[in-house]
């Protein structure tokens, strides 16, 4: 089993930054590819970054250049940084940990963006 708690979400002006978190509850956090997906309103969830045990990066084109995704294995938990946001990345953020075979979800957190 694999907890995901997420935090960082916030009211924000377009052009202004947030940081996510996502603490996870694991042994074994050190191995798993962790990654972040986000759901707007009206919208099926969709991917937005993620990063292998080795620190190998991937990103949406829609946020490329704009995010950054890290992990500290030595705190179990990895990160969002979301720089020049728009009102178009308005939307509920979930962390991901894919582990045992199994899909794990955090219960996410609300990013919303201001015109």
């Amino acid at each position: 089993q694999v907890q995901l708690v997420e935090s960082g979400g916030d009211l924000v002006q377009a052009g202004g930054s947030l940081r996510l978190s996502c603490a996870a509850s694991t042994g074994i956090f050190s191995t798993i590819l962790m990654g972040w997906y986000r759901q707007a309103p009206g919208k099926q969830r969709e991917f937005v970054s993620h990063i292998t045990r080795d620190g190998i990066t991937y990103y949406a084109n829609f946020v490329k250049g704009r995010f950054s995704i890290s992990r500290d294995n030595a705190k179990n938990t990895v990160y969002l940084q979301m720089n020049s946001l728009k009102p178009e990345d308005t939307a509920v953020y979930y962390c991901n940990a894919q582990a045992y075979n199994n899909n794990y979800w955090g219960r996410g957190t609300q990013v919303t963006v201001s015109s």
